[in-house]
């Protein structure tokens, strides 16, 4: 029985959902949206995150004419700005212009790697101005899109981030619709052949994605609780039959509607949102060049632990409602605390670090990660939920380092 093939157009504000059933199914969608008719770059990366994509890749070089591919050499780190500006001036070199296309075959990195090309190519400064807010994104390539890693939601989302490698930064620049990909094919068969850290690190991702959201102070927010809340316990079901099982479509699914959801702000809508976790990770993963979602596994249970006094009732609803604890309301700290026992477990479970040992990150590196975060624009405050500043940034990593406050 063929399986069906999502395809995601981003029509905003909303999305319409169309299937097919084959890769020649996957062609049609494509030929509909244009790359029949543009000049299309294939940008993917050598390992192909997975077995399917390899096949996607040598399908789609077959059927487009008027295709160039760019495929990252093993190894590279496709997100560094100075390769991103490889990949845009050879396509300036290519003729391509506003007319032609970009699509992404891969996963978060090559997604946004895809993006950052996307609005480099048509901005004559330099590139970098972007991140650092001296240049504002107004128009790009467009971008399609073909996941095969359920993880950083980048598929429909409105962010990006890249590292530059002088200073060592990991930033992402400003969130715009702009750079939303114009559509995204979703096959969880193109997912199976993924290692099970992969589909574990991803898993994490795409918690922390909701999480970053569910922890507001804006009130009266209901009905974005409970999707929250419902994306949150969907992962917590699928990832671990999807690393018991690669095969299990059902899960493979879930796994791949949730990261997407996770990321496309449904569950953002009308709600301050926080992002200090990611924000705090971006030092750990710039520092010691771990998976994003290990780092958040590490991070997040120390910001919960952290922040907890601010708002416990809050920690305490998504203990009781994402992990099934009991309401304690004498106390209802304790049921918080319990929420974030029954999270560390859940990533352990999974393979996850919870801990800069496990992790491989070093305690007496915490003052270089807390200065560098310094030297980012803005770089302090930041936090929606509670501000955070240099010695609270400070207490959460020497929390996750397992040294008491």
């Amino acid at each position: 029985m063929a399986q069906r093939l999502p395809v995601l157009y981003n029509k905003k504000p909303c999305y319409d959902i169309v299937f097919q059933q084959s890769f020649d199914g996957l062609w049609e969608e494509l030929a509909e949206l244009g790359a029949a008719d543009k000049r299309l770059c294939i940008v993917t990366d050598s390992t192909v995150d997975g077995l399917y994509a390899a096949q996607i890749l040598k399908f789609l070089e077959g059927k487009c004419r008027k295709a160039v591919k760019y495929v990252f050499p093993a190894g590279e780190e496709h997100k560094n700005l100075d390769t991103v500006r490889d990949v845009y001036r050879f396509l300036i070199e290519e003729g391509f212009d506003r007319k032609d296309m970009l699509l992404a075959l891969g996963g978060g990195s090559v997604i946004d790697t895809a993006k950052a090309i996307g609005f480099g190519a048509l901005y004559k400064g330099d590139f970098w101005d972007f991140f650092t807010g001296a240049a504002k994104i107004e128009k790009t390539l467009p971008v399609g899109v073909v996941l095969t890693i359920s993880a950083a939601g980048s598929e429909g989302s409105d962010s990006c981030v890249i590292t530059q490698e002088r200073g060592n930064l990991k930033w992402g620049c400003p969130k715009t619709d702009v750079i939303r990909p114009k559509f995204a094919v979703l096959n969880p068969r193109f997912t199976c052949s993924l290692p099970a850290y992969q589909t574990a690190s991803g898993a994490v991702d795409m918690m922390a994605h909701i999480m970053e959201r569910y922890f507001t102070n804006t009130p009266d927010v209901g009905l974005t609780d409970r999707l929250c809340e419902a994306l949150l316990k969907t992962v917590l079901d699928a990832a671990p039959k999807a690393i018991a099982d690669p095969n299990d479509y059902a899960a493979r699914a879930d796994l791949m509607w949730a990261g997407m959801l996770a990321h496309n702000n449904s569950c953002g809508v009308g709600r301050e949102q926080d992002w200090a976790s990611h924000q705090i990770e971006h030092e750990l993963s710039a520092f010691y060049d771990c998976a994003h979602g290990a780092g958040l596994a590490v991070i997040l249970p120390a910001w919960m632990e952290y922040v907890l006094p601010h708002d416990p009732v809050r920690l305490a609803q998504f203990a009781v409602r994402v992990f099934g604890c009991e309401m304690n309301f004498a106390d209802p700290e304790a049921t918080a605390r319990q929420g974030i026992e029954k999270l560390c477990l859940f990533f352990h479970s999974l393979g996850m670090p919870i801990t800069f040992d496990e992790l491989g990150a070093k305690a007496k590196d915490i003052p270089d990660m807390v200065a560098h975060r310094a030297e980012k624009p803005g770089g302090f405050p930041f936090g929606g939920f509670v501000k955070i500043q240099p010695a609270d940034m400070e207490a959460i990593l020497r929390l996750a380092a397992g040294e008491a406050q």
